[in-house]
């Protein structure tokens, strides 16, 4: 299963910060390709989570620069379709600066998870997955009744459905996990595959931030715009 959209009926603004994180997403790892191993090797060391030298040299800022990096192609892809699916309407609900800040502090909180349950690991972490879950922890509390349109492969046939949003969820925590054995990496050996627990991190600190950075004005105007059952309210423009 794929997702390919959702609801975006009640949507009333560009969800300009998920386009550039996904931007930037890409141009970094297009940067990661062009690599040789070894300065790949030194360059992942240098800006990936490594739990030993985060504990034990205070290398913090890599909790955050580490979710910008990515183990692969299909690392990379699968993320940013789930931000680009499920981004945009969280964005519109927040606004954009408070979009960008709730992302990037459940990326933060994500990567510290796994972080602090193996202090001495030597492998990097890296990937914007752990921010992601987070945005769909935001995704579920906002919007529980969401569809999502859905790509199923049967062989060399393929259909559409809606599924209901905790459905796609859960299987996004499956999927992530699955990819860390069959991403197709950039160097397997140096990224180390995806983080578990960093994604179960950054969906709980997306279930309970979201309360703190949602607009409850702009969340009632998507369900409005969705379900139509309730009057809608004048609507603020805010930034």
């Amino acid at each position: 299963m794929i997702p390919i959209s959702d609801d975006n009926r009640g949507r009333r603004t560009t969800p300009v910060v998920t386009f550039a994180l996904i931007a930037i997403n890409i141009v970094i790892f297009l940067y990661e390709v062009l690599l040789s191993e070894r300065e790949l090797g030194r360059f992942i060391v240098e800006w990936g989570a490594v739990p030993l030298l985060v504990t034990e040299e205070g290398r913090w800022f890599t909790l955050l620069t580490c979710t910008f990096l990515h183990g692969g192609w299909l690392h990379l892809g699968g993320n940013m379709l789930f931000l680009w699916v499920f981004g945009d309407n969280v964005e519109d609900v927040m606004g954009h600066a408070s979009y960008l800040i709730f992302y990037l502090l459940t990326g933060v909180v994500a990567s510290a998870t796994q972080v602090f349950l193996d202090t001495t690991s030597e492998v990097p972490l890296v990937g914007a997955s752990g921010a992601i879950s987070g945005v769909l922890g935001a995704y579920i509390v906002l919007f529980p009744h969401g569809k999502i349109m859905s790509l199923l492969f049967i062989g060399f046939l393929f259909t559409t459905f809606m599924l209901p949003a905790w459905v796609m969820i859960g299987y996004w925590i499956v999927l992530q996990f699955i990819q860390g054995f069959l991403a197709l990496s950039v160097s397997t050996m140096e990224t180390g595959g995806v983080a578990f627990f960093a994604h179960i991190g950054g969906f709980i600190a997306g279930l309970a931030l979201v309360w703190l950075f949602r607009d409850r004005d702009r969340q009632e105007a998507q369900r409005f715009a969705r379900h139509g059952d309730i009057p809608q309210r004048r609507w603020p423009q805010r930034g």
